[in-house]
């Protein structure tokens, strides 16, 4: 929450300028952030040059002479991601030794870092340490855990959520504006807080239409969980079969963690790697095999499968993978009972970030990307004193954020519907905590200082947002 109103800047080191290192600085960055950047590679540098506005540095990430050339003793953030990660455990000694206050790196391997590791994260001077993989093997998890084709995250002390999902041809919502959802439903409170259409995600209004093809994001409270899945025609099922593509780090940790929960099939490009897979994945089916074939797909039983899990190193791969998936599985819905019949689950990861809502709109269920969910845990991390919680909603350009708003901040001084109209299509003040409880915030709702509230933005935004909430 704002528990002070010093908005305050931070200088922040980043070391290594690869996907996560440019994508994260783009996001301080627009968080208006002063960001200093040290990176050896030449060309990443030129490269860089024409996208970010950034002071960027040429040389070793363990060159004490680059250090103290960014101004060592201004630094506040200390943020190494490199792909090496010795010299990201190394860097955090040396920030230690220079005395920047905030360490954080990224560390592939789970053997560093845990509690039970031989080297924690106090010992190795580190506020956090963010496992990519890690992030996004759990990811795939929960979202398999949650729910069929569809994304529920928790937010408010699990009080509130945020259900992700699409509107069929057939949905009883699709065509109606949200005016008239809430007409038809006024029973149920609720809040369409973001719809995808295309590779576009809209900020909604009143006489915004549900077309068909469009997936939503609607935010409501907990207890009423069955009836907007209901209305929404979102079908929960337990996952029975998960085909995974690809035995990399995020293939195997996701069939590591699924093993003994649901019968797991993991489908391996390369020989050797299948065999190594084979003797460390008791329990998991091990098939070696190019899934990007639909005959391997096929006789890989990708029509018995629940969920398909594309995790190869390429993105084309894990995008086409899923619309081969969908393809092979599709069943036309019965004519005679006219009930739908399962559908496909797809997950894929995907290395772009222009990618994923592309994914999204293309066959994809859920994209997930590595870089945006590290970049997520350090600006959250950065940005923990003022927001409660920040969550990507996947699919959708948008971030969901809880935050407080200080005393005579400008979001107090008119009820919801009455606020700039320049904010319409910028963000949803989608639930408040009142009297002890959350609710949903409608439009004559009225904010008052300290009342914490859930907003949802797109990504880039997060610092026009936090101007409305500072007094």
């Amino acid at each position: 929450m704002f528990g002070k109103q010093s908005n305050k800047h931070e200088n922040i080191l980043i070391l290594g300028l690869g996907g996560v290192g440019l994508y994260l600085a783009k996001r301080l960055i627009d968080d208006e952030q002063a960001v200093t950047i040290i990176e050896s590679n030449p060309q990443l540098i030129a490269f860089a040059e024409g996208q970010i506005d950034a002071r960027l540095i040429q040389g070793d990430a363990m060159s004490i002479r680059c250090w103290k050339n960014a101004g060592v003793n201004q630094i506040d953030y200390m943020i190494a991601v490199t792909d090496n990660d010795a010299v990201n455990m190394m860097a955090a000694r040396i920030a230690h030794r220079l005395g920047i206050p905030r360490n954080i790196a990224r560390v592939r391997s789970l053997e560093f870092g845990q509690p039970d590791s031989l080297l924690t994260a106090e010992d190795l001077n580190l506020d956090l340490i963010i496992h990519p993989e890690e992030l996004v093997s759990q990811e795939i998890v929960r979202t398999i855990q949650t729910s069929d084709s569809n994304e529920i995250i928790e937010l408010a002390e699990s009080k509130i959520l945020i259900l992700a999902t699409g509107i069929a041809p057939r949905s009883p919502i699709a065509g109606l504006t949200l005016q008239e959802l809430a007409a038809r439903y006024h029973d149920i409170p609720f809040r369409v807080a973001a719809i995808a259409r295309g590779i576009r995600t809209i900020i909604p209004y009143g006489q915004q239409k549900l077309h068909p093809g469009d997936h939503i994001a609607i935010m409501f409270p907990a207890a009423f969980r069955d009836q907007v899945l209901e209305f929404t025609s979102t079908a929960q099922k337990r996952q029975q079969r998960v085909l995974i593509l690809g035995g990399g780090l995020v293939g195997a940790r996701v069939a590591e963690l699924l093993n003994k929960q649901v019968a797991v099939t993991l489908l391996e490009k390369d020989a050797d790697r299948a065999k190594l897979l084979s003797e460390q994945l008791k329990g998991v089916e091990l098939l070696h095999g190019d899934g990007s074939r639909l005959d391997v797909l096929a006789e890989a039983g990708i029509q018995a499968a629940d969920t398909l899990v594309t995790c190869t190193g390429d993105n084309e791969t894990n995008i086409m993978t899923s619309l081969l998936g969908k393809h092979l599985y599709s069943i036309e819905d019965d004519e005679e009972t006219d009930e739908k019949r399962k559908k496909l689950h797809t997950i894929s990861l995907v290395g772009k970030e222009d990618y994923l809502i592309l994914a999204a709109s293309t066959g994809t269920d859920i994209a997930l990307n590595k870089k945006v969910l590290a970049a997520n845990e350090i600006v959250k991390f950065i940005r923990s004193s003022e927001f409660h919680s920040v969550a990507h909603l996947h699919g959708f350009d948008v971030e969901v954020v809880e935050l407080t708003p200080m005393p005579k901040a400008p979001v107090t001084r008119k009820p919801l519907s009455k606020l700039d109209p320049i904010f319409r299509d910028k963000m949803i003040i989608g639930a408040i905590h009142r009297r002890g409880e959350w609710e949903i915030a409608m439009g004559d709702t009225q904010i008052e200082a300290n009342e914490p509230v859930v907003v949802i933005c797109p990504s880039m935004l997060l610092k026009d947002v936090r101007k409305l909430f500072l007094g």
